[in-house]
């Protein structure tokens, strides 16, 4: 983000229309300045301008107090009032900012207030927003949809607490900083910067890191506590388990044994079965035999007389033919 240009007229001190060109002249190429004056001149309120139109709030008045205040227009106001800015006896005002978003491109937003029928006692109205494209004039949002404060917020990347802390720092936060003893300038830094996350962050760091410190005694604490065995000791230790691993080791030859005979049993048992069920299919075999055997006996006749049954039929043949032959001799 960077700003080209605030404008504004009729806001606090500062009664006709004002621009300061930050982008040309001599402020734009010196690229650093300081803005003097005598107090109530208006230096903050360019400040304020910069903010009103930006954000449409401003530092000195960001507060969520209650308190009123009395104005012209017969209605009071709370301190908290941006709109009271307005310079007594004007009856319009705005603010104005040219700055290059993020995209690269140029826009202006605006702010602006003024008073019912464009009296200097009349009633404050609504305040007024909008922001617009350089190039083309077009607009990018209205504060009737909404749309300014999330347009600023993308196009600039900060909101306007994350701006007043880092690009606009309040008068009154910063003359705290100078003035505040060393010890408190730290907290004061934070609270301007909003860094506070950071102390919370290294608390927890710290505290995560006590705790682990207080474990990592506790397991050394365990540890001195597990006693050493002498070398005698271990030398005996180190023979008890050669002894362990070879009675393990005539286990396991004895375990494969016994497996091996137990899938031999398993071979033998399944072998039964199937000799029972075969035994069974027999016995009903044999009983079907019996029950069939006058079958199975003329089956057996007439395969004993199959082979006559051609000579039968020539035999037959023969006959026919003989009678045939004496009926015709008879005849002849």
């Amino acid at each position: 983000m960077r700003i080209l240009a605030i404008r504004g007229e009729n806001l606090a001190s500062l009664a006709a229309p004002f621009s300061v060109d930050l982008a040309g002249g001599p402020i734009g190429a010196t690229g650093i300045f300081a803005i003097t004056g005598e107090t109530g001149a208006g230096k903050s309120t360019i400040l304020d301008a910069l903010c009103l139109a930006l954000y449409g709030r401003y530092p000195r008045v960001a507060t969520g107090g209650r308190e009123r205040a009395p104005d012209p227009g017969g209605d009071p106001i709370t301190i908290g009032d941006e709109r009271a800015i307005l310079r007594r006896g004007a009856t319009e005002g705005f603010a104005e900012v040219d700055f290059i978003g993020r995209d690269g491109q140029g826009y202006c937003a605006r702010w602006s207030v003024y008073r019912a029928r464009g009296k200097a006692n009349g009633r404050l109205q609504n305040k007024t927003r909008s922001l617009t494209r350089l190039a083309d004039g077009g607009s990018v949002g209205d504060s009737k949809a909404g749309l300014v404060d999330a347009a600023i917020c993308e196009l600039t990347d900060l909101t306007f607490d994350q701006f007043r802390r880092t690009v606009l720092l309040a008068q009154g936060e910063f003359d705290a900083f100078l003035l505040a003893a060393e010890g408190e300038r730290a907290e004061l830094l934070e609270k301007i910067t909003g860094t506070a996350i950071y102390s919370e962050i290294s608390k927890r760091i710290h505290a995560g890191a006590e705790a682990q410190r207080a474990t990592v005694k506790e397991l050394e604490a365990h540890r001195d506590a597990v006693g050493l065995l002498d070398e005698a000791a271990r030398a005996e230790k180190h023979a008890e388990r050669a002894r362990l691993q070879a009675e393990v080791a005539g286990l396991s030859g004895q375990l494969a044994d016994l497996n091996a005979a137990l899938a031999h049993a398993r071979r033998i048992a399944d072998t039964r079965g199937l000799v029972a069920a075969a035994e069974s299919r027999l016995t009903v075999a044999r009983q079907a035999l019996e029950t069939h055997r006058p079958d199975s006996l003329r089956l057996a006749e007439l395969d004993a007389v199959e082979p006559l049954r051609e000579p039968a039929r020539n035999a037959a043949r023969a006959e026919r033919d003989l009678t045939a032959a004496e009926a015709a001799l008879v005849l002849a």
